[in-house]
């Protein structure tokens, strides 16, 4: 789920971006995707972090 929530994040993210430096929609699609998978990796490393933060509980 937090993987998710982050690539959802990134994305909407990104292309706020890229419309305010007033690229088109390939732009727009582009930092969409590289801010979503940025993101992704990001959620990645969280969700093994409280992952093996919880085991021990």
């Amino acid at each position: 789920m937090i993987v998710i929530l982050f690539a959802l994040i990134g994305a909407i993210w990104g292309g706020l971006t890229a419309r305010k430096r007033q690229g088109n929609r390939k732009d727009i699609a582009q930092y969409a995707a590289g801010y979503a998978m940025a993101f992704v990796v990001v959620g990645m490393i969280l969700t093994v972090i409280l992952d093996r933060l919880l085991i021990g509980v």
